[in-house]
């Protein structure tokens, strides 16, 4: 099977790592790629929200599955293209991936289907701010209706920062929701879905925060960690069965049914799980974590989803053990990053490219605020975080910073579902 991914992240590195393994794999490429990406795939230099383009590529290099990775490309329906080219994909349709591209679209499922999730209140006028915002706090929460890649939300305690956050996205012409706030820990559940048949993969949880301790603005990730210890037995199988599979009949309900990989990310709080939000693709940096425990052939999933035979595939079979994902970012990510920095120790084993390029003398640069995402494994949380940190301790990236503390608490037995 000869597979393209679309996409340049660190997420699209993991996957063909993972479909590499894959012995039903002959023939990898990507799209447009990374410095990285360029070591397991053929690359090509190709829009990924062109979607006349990627069809022409899916066609020239004979693909028989094409993966989009991201989510812009599929709000913007470049997998209804592949799709009537006559070409698998895995990926939802523009009109399913609103799940992701609309919030506001979000909250009518789950409304639609008795979903838990967050009281929330879209405000699409300046005018009416103010008596909104009153209408919820102490802890305010400030989202971008549109996708943000994860940086279009603030929480926060202070009203002034929720209000001046939401005044500049309504100043852009940007409708905000806002949210009341769920408590718990957080748990991010993969699932392969094909219209009504939902399969989650192994729970993980991310980290929003670019400091440690959880401090500063958000980020698109910062780090991951899967399993979840803290987590008891079988809980990924309740948790589709209660907040994923009923999302999924009611997207087939309405005659958008839903094809590929649906993200939901949950808060484990006192009155039980809620959905913080959907999203219609893997998330990074969780998924660099999950599929290095994954054993099942990732092709064979990923094909069978996109050609509605999911039902019948295999229980998935995972590695013993845990692994732990650690970005390394540029100066001033979140903020506009510095580029341009070589990179050295880029191309070890666990250390997964995302905003890097190739320079003229050969040497790796940044290019993006999210550069590397390094990824350690072990027999538990500890040995993992041992076996990640001292990867990134051999990759060097001038004025770089990453988290030490990414899974940190649940290695230390400190984190626990509420009573």
């Amino acid at each position: 099977m000869r597979v393209l991914v679309i996409g340049s992240g660190a997420r699209e590195h993991a996957l063909l790592l993972a479909l590499r393994r894959d012995r039903g794999v002959s023939d990898l490429h990507c799209a447009p790629g990374n410095a990285g990406t360029a070591r397991v795939a053929t690359t090509h230099a190709v829009d990924p929200v062109d979607a006349v383009a990627v069809v022409a590529l899916a066609r020239s290099v004979a693909a028989d599955l094409v993966v989009v990775g991201s989510e812009v490309p599929l709000v913007l329906g470049v997998a209804d293209a592949v799709r009537a080219a006559g070409i698998a994909c895995f990926g939802p349709s523009a009109a399913a991936a609103r799940i992701e591209g609309s919030k506001a679209f979000a909250k009518d499922v789950m409304a639609a289907v008795g979903v838990r999730t967050a009281h929330s209140e879209v405000v699409d006028s300046p005018a009416s701010l103010d008596a909104a915002l009153d209408r919820f706090g102490p802890h305010w929460v400030v989202k971008d209706d549109r996708i943000a890649a994860g940086k279009g939300v603030v929480v926060t305690e202070d009203r002034d920062a929720a209000r001046r956050h939401a005044a500049s996205l309504l100043d852009d012409g940007h409708p905000v929701l806002l949210e009341s706030f769920l408590d718990g820990p957080e748990v991010s559940l993969f699932c392969l879905v094909d219209g009504e048949t939902v399969v989650p993969l192994l729970p993980a949880q991310d980290f929003k925060r670019v400091g440690d301790g959880d401090r500063g603005p958000n980020t698109g990730g910062m780090g991951a960690y899967a399993p979840l210890p803290w987590l008891p037995e079988g809980a990924a199988d309740a948790l589709a069965a209660e907040l994923v599979t009923p999302v999924a009949a009611e997207l087939v309900r309405r005659g958008t049914p839903f094809s590929g990989l649906l993200y939901a990310g949950f808060a484990m709080g006192v009155g039980g799980p809620a959905v913080v939000e959907f999203n219609c693709r893997f998330g990074d940096p969780e998924t660099q974590a999950v599929l290095a425990l994954l054993e099942t052939p990732l092709g064979a999933l990923l094909h069978a989803t996109a050609t509605g035979t999911l039902a019948d595939a295999p229980p998935l079979e995972w590695a013993p053990g845990s692994a732990v994902t650690v970005v390394l970012a540029a100066e001033n990510y979140p903020g506009r990053p510095r580029t341009g920095d070589v990179v050295t120790g880029g191309d070890a084993e666990g250390v997964l490219h995302a905003g890097t390029a190739v320079r003229g003398d050969g040497a790796v640069v940044s290019a993006g605020g999210r550069v590397l995402s390094v990824v350690g494994t072990g027999a538990d949380l500890a040995a993992a975080r041992e076996d990640v940190y001292a990867r990134l301790d051999r990759v060097h990236l001038a004025g770089g910073h990453h988290r030490r503390d990414i899974a940190l608490a649940a290695a230390q037995g400190r984190v626990s579902l509420p009573a």
